[in-house]
């Protein structure tokens, strides 16, 4: 696992080591996270990178091979939470409120689908979070989230 790409300086590494263990219990303690193959590729202060391979298991549409939307709503949704609680003024649990997400295009079948989130802000009461989700071309994302969770301190 590495550091996001455009993180501004490593911090403490106490914090990062902390934020990687609350990332890992989050996606190793949730049944589904574990079936779809959810990994962790980087957290930082309010960031986070997931990715999962792309199976025949996930197929929404058996003639083109595209992965289900709903596979993607989780990987968006994982990724999300998983921003909120590495944020360092984070709170110590989350939950979805709201998840609006946008599909752009199909994921192409056989590619590893990767999610990035980042938690741009937080009140007392509620993080708000920017997603989005590509295949190998990142520069075209197969769909792109905003959403709002629990964040009671």
């Amino acid at each position: 696992m590495t550091d996001s790409p455009d993180q501004k300086g490593a911090g403490d590494s106490d914090a990062q080591a902390g934020r990687e263990k609350i990332a890992r219990l989050l996606l190793e303690g949730m049944p589904h996270t574990l079936a779809l193959g959810m990994e962790l590729d980087f957290v930082a202060d309010g960031e986070a990178g997931i990715s999962m391979a792309w199976s025949e298991d996930f197929v929404g549409d058996p003639e083109s091979g595209v992965i289900h939307g709903g596979v993607v709503s989780a990987l968006l949704d994982t990724c999300s939470g998983t921003a909120v609680l590495t944020r360092a003024d984070g709170p110590p649990v989350t939950a979805t409120l709201d998840l609006r997400i946008d599909y752009m295009r199909a994921a192409k079948p056989g590619q590893r689908l990767r999610a990035r989130a980042k938690c741009y802000h937080i009140t007392r009461s509620v993080a708000f979070v920017r997603a989005w989700a590509s295949d190998d071309d990142e520069d075209k994302p197969v769909a792109m989230a905003a959403g709002a969770f629990t964040a009671e301190r």
